[in-house]
């Protein structure tokens, strides 16, 4: 069959391929090399120039071990598995990658209880190493760190993200599949058989099998898709801004959390492989309407210094001795979610044909943290739902 190759160079007639991943970010790449692992033709179709240069590279580069979500949820789920898959694929792929542990700190005697709260979840969600740390044992890991109790989870780690994009772009490639940058999809039509994409420029391409994986678009591709009325659940962006430091280098040898806060994990503090430091994100809910596509142009990824009296404040009920004048804009991300302010997180939204009756079709919404320490475990579990059961 012929097969897209890339936007510039492929023809403007319908092409025929078996499978299509609408998004190139770190989940549809891991999904895309999923079905080339089974032999599948599969081809990406990437709205940007490059692969991994949106949603997935505006992160805070941490693995996640599974802790804050409900159990039985996807999120717990996919978390804990994919942690230990996504780090055996970077030993495997000669990708970068560390564990130096995380501490959530409670500030005060009142979030004591949200402490044990956060353990209890955490057990029931497999991260078994989860364990309770007193004042004394929080002030020898450390020093500056202010705080009446804590939890450590020493199964948290940090990866080089763009090292795991390279790694599944190459695998994906050498398994034959086939990435088109700058193809827009813009429409589309269930049909008998599968279902027929457009893309901005002229291209159309129809597939057995279609996954919109196209994050904050997602919902925008799954309702331009003619012959769809499947499920589509509400949208909220939230922007999370990140700050660094200047002039001076953060103390800490850990990750360190605050008890989570409204729609996110509080203001944290993490750092990367080559020791530079960050704290964010925060949550900056957007006023964009549900129904409305957004462009990436339309997005601003300007962090407002204005916030950085909110961070001061955020930081120092965890470190005291954040000097003052020290923070500097850094960057930040835009995050897709189910649920909105004041409600509970939502859980990935992963549909496939149980949930809207049509095969070959799956769509995902509101894969946010924890997507990236999840990828490989939500590509598996994307094949699964149209792959007949072997007998």
């Amino acid at each position: 069959m012929t097969r897209i190759r890339r936007a510039e160079h492929a023809t403007k007639e319908r092409v025929e391929v078996d499978c299509l991943v609408v998004g190139g970010g770190i989940v549809g790449l891991a999904v895309a090399r999923s079905f080339a692992l089974q032999g599948r033709e599969v081809v990406v179709l990437e709205a940007a120039d490059s692969v991994g240069a949106q949603t997935t590279s505006r992160s805070s580069e941490v693995i996640h071990a599974g802790i804050y979500y409900p159990e039985g949820s996807l999120k717990a789920r996919l978390c804990v598995e994919g942690r230990e898959r996504l780090t055996r694929f970077c030993d495997e792929h000669d990708v970068s990658w560390a564990r130096p542990g995380k501490l959530i700190v409670a500030t005060d005697d009142t979030q004591r209880d949200r402490l044990d709260g956060i353990l209890r979840r955490g057990l029931a969600n497999g991260v078994a190493d989860l364990r309770r740390v007193g004042v004394d044992e929080l002030r020898d890991r450390e020093p500056e760190v202010h705080g009446a109790a804590a939890l450590f989870s020493p199964s948290t780690g940090i990866v080089d993200v763009d090292g795991v994009v390279r790694a599944l772009r190459q695998e994906l490639e050498a398994l034959g599949g086939s990435i088109a940058l700058r193809s827009t999809v813009i429409g589309g039509r269930v049909e008998p058989g599968g279902v027929t994409v457009q893309t901005r420029d002229g291209e159309v391409a129809a597939a057995r099998t279609l996954v919109n994986c196209a994050g904050i678009g997602a919902w925008q591709v799954a309702r331009g898709l003619m012959g769809f009325d499947g499920p589509i659940p509400p949208r909220f962006l939230a922007k999370g801004n990140y700050f660094g430091l200047s002039g001076v280098r953060a103390p800490f040898r850990h990750l360190v959390y605050p008890v989570p806060a409204d729609g996110g994990l509080g203001v944290h503090f993490t750092m990367d492989l080559a020791g530079a430091t960050r704290f964010g994100p925060d949550v900056e809910w957007l006023t964009v309407p549900a129904e409305r596509a957004v462009a990436e142009a339309e997005l601003d990824y300007a962090v407002d210094e204005a916030r950085t009296d909110a961070f001061e404040r955020a930081i120092r009920s965890y470190w005291p001795g954040l000097p003052t004048g020290a923070l500097v804009p850094a960057y930040s991300g835009i995050r897709p979610k189910v649920a909105g302010p004041g409600t509970a997180p939502g859980d990935f939204e992963i549909h496939g044909p149980e949930t809207h009756g049509i095969a070959g079709l799956v769509n995902l919404f509101g894969i946010e943290s924890p997507g990236i320490t999840s990828s490989l475990a939500i590509a598996d579990h994307v094949v699964g739902l149209v792959t007949p059961p072997t007998t």
